[in-house]
């Protein structure tokens, strides 16, 4: 309805600017101030003062006489305030929200036809995920249920890195020492914990052995980067052996999270269908390419970067970056726009890449990178390379643990009378817990850092995870306490009356607008913003307005009605930001 009201409105007001002879240009449509009693607002004229010569007040007042409502389905009436034009609803708009907001899909918008892939977390193959990098699978995972929620045909998926240095080191390391040759037990039973004992170990031979035997070393690795270049199957299957573990044990930690994939895409392919090669010899004949310091290299001043893109070494290997052109052409060609999430040290590359692209003749606009900065505990920065850094299956541990313990402390302080059993605990600390991390993280813009700090983010009473979720459980009780399913005729949406229904009402109806702009912005953390908002929204209504214990039956029936709309969107809001609506808390 909101979508609905925001057109109606943009029509009128065009109509109103045109009965007035006023120029037109941005509408300046926005949420309107909270003092002021309006579903939607406009400070248009401040932009229009300027160029009337009229002060904004006198000439909201001009444009407020012009408006024509009476052909309007939601556009009931405007009215100023100061130099705001204020906007109203009429009944109608109330109803259709109650209504469509039955539906259990309430907030899915209808299919663009439009096809997106959305990469993201594609963490090299070394080792356990790390925490710092946990955004970009929560991250990732929000984009493209936003998109998906948005109308898009979705696809995940995961950019196997197994064709650089560090996959031949890996490789080099696990053919040549044995379990007896490792000084340390796997952190976890877990095939990436065990295996990167091994990396670990080869790395640290390569500092700290003799000259001579890091040169026979170098050069055994040397052959399996040659081998992976030259398309030597037999290299190809070294690599593999140890990417697939590692990479097995990395989708079992995921999982937890959940972040599930539709296709796991490696480097290598890129190098086995010759589109690597062909690109490099694309790129030479450009006038951008260079030959310096024994390397292929992209100039790229023209196009803002001082420093230059280096695409081929001069033994005639391939770098990541060439291969990963390779792998964004093959996206143009299947889907309609690309989406890859990256960490903020990969923005250089980023803009290089999207550049490059360019140069090579595609449309770079239909590439889309969102970058995003990194998750820190505490306690300061984290480093995987020593395997003494926090791991995200830590994370996830201790977030259990803790809302695990939190629940059996507010049921031993009576907080809660409810009749749990142990199953019951486990369920919900498993969904509290994963919960409020990704909560937590998703909430936040992409690009400000965060600090995980356990006791905002396990805050039941807070605008946390838990917090939202609690209103999730608290309709689920709510509406187990009765039999009546309210169809369309049943409803009576205008004894919805009261500011507390008034106000939920118009958070309800927000809620497919919330996800259209999430969605065509790549930022989920709006929908987070936006949970809070009616979590408040909801609680205020909760407390002012009995449901089972209404006056009368339309009454009861009707918010009977705002508790079931709420709790499918509060459900479908969270099922965007990858957390779990649970039925009892």
């Amino acid at each position: 309805m909101f979508r609905a009201f925001r057109s109606e409105l943009e029509t009128a007001m065009q109509a109103a600017l045109d009965e007035c002879d006023l120029p037109t240009g941005d509408l300046g449509i926005e949420e309107p101030p909270e003092d002021l009693d309006a579903t939607l607002a406009s400070s248009v004229a401040f932009r229009l003062a300027g160029e009337v010569g009229a002060a904004p007040p006198q000439v909201a007042g001009q444009l407020a006489d012009a408006f024509e409502t009476d052909s309007y389905t939601y556009l009931d009436s405007v009215s100023t305030h100061g130099p705001y034009l204020n906007f109203h609803t009429t009944d109608a708009y109330t109803a259709d929200t109650l209504e469509a907001a039955q539906d259990a899909d309430y907030g899915q918008l209808e299919a663009r036809g439009e096809s997106v892939v959305v990469e993201h977390t594609s963490a090299n193959p070394t080792g356990p995920v790390h925490v710092g990098r946990a955004r970009n699978p929560i991250l990732g995972d929000a984009v493209a249920n936003a998109l998906a929620m948005a109308g898009y045909d979705v696809e995940r998926h995961y950019y196997v890195n197994d064709a650089g240095r560090q996959m031949a080191v890996f490789t080099w390391a696990y053919e040549k020492f044995d379990e007896s040759d490792l000084e340390d037990e796997p952190a976890r039973d877990r095939t990436e914990y065990d295996l990167v004992r091994y990396y670990r170990k080869g790395n640290a031979f390569l500092e700290s052995a003799d000259e001579s035997a890091v040169e026979a070393a170098e050069a055994e690795i040397s052959e399996i980067l040659q081998g992976l270049e030259s398309g030597d199957e037999e290299t190809y299957e070294r690599v593999s052996e140890v990417v697939d573990q590692v990479l097995g044990g990395m989708k079992a930690c995921l999982g937890r999270l959940p972040a599930a994939f539709d296709r796991f895409v490696k480097e290598t392919e890129f190098m086995i269908d010759g589109s690597t090669d062909e690109i490099a010899e694309r790129l030479k004949e450009t006038e951008y390419a260079v030959y310096d310091a024994d390397a292929w290299q992209l100039e790229l001043a023209e196009y803002g970067f001082e420093k230059n893109l280096v695409f081929l070494r001069s033994d005639g290997t391939s770098l990541y970056t060439t291969r990963d052109l390779a792998h964004h052409e093959w996206k143009f060609d299947n889907f309609d726009r690309a989406v890859t999430v990256l960490g903020e040290d990969h923005k250089l590359q980023a803009g290089q890449l999207q550049a490059t692209l360019e140069i090579l003749g595609n449309d770079a606009s239909r590439l889309d990178a969102v970058i995003y900065s990194y998750v820190n505990l505490p306690e300061g920065k984290m480093s995987t390379r020593r395997g003494t850094g926090v791991m995200l299956d830590d994370l996830l541990d201790e977030a259990i643990d803790r809302a695990r313990q939190e629940v059996e402390d507010r049921l031993e302080d009576r907080i809660r009378d409810d009749d749990l059993d142990e199953s019951d605990i486990e369920r919900i600390a498993h969904q509290v817990g994963i919960g409020a991390v990704r909560y937590d993280i998703v909430s936040k813009q992409p690009t400000k850092g965060i600090t995980f700090k356990w006791d905002e983010a396990l805050n039941f009473e807070a605008q946390s995870a838990p917090y939202i979720q609690y209103v999730h459980a608290r309709c689920c009780g709510i509406l187990e306490e009765t039999d009546s399913e309210p169809t369309a005729a049943d409803l009576e949406a205008a004894v919805l009356s009261s500011p507390d229904e008034q106000a939920l009402l118009e958070v309800l109806a927000r809620f497919p607008a919330v996800i259209e702009q999430a969605g065509e912005d790549l930022e989920p953390h709006r929908i987070a913003t936006y949970t809070r908002e009616l979590a408040e929204a909801f609680n205020a209504f909760y407390r002012s307005c009995p449901v089972l214990s209404a006056d009368d039956a339309d009454t009861r029936t009707a918010r009977l009605a705002a508790v079931r709309a709420t709790k499918h969107t509060v459900a479908n809001a969270l099922g965007v930001l990858g957390l779990e609506a649970p039925d009892s808390m």
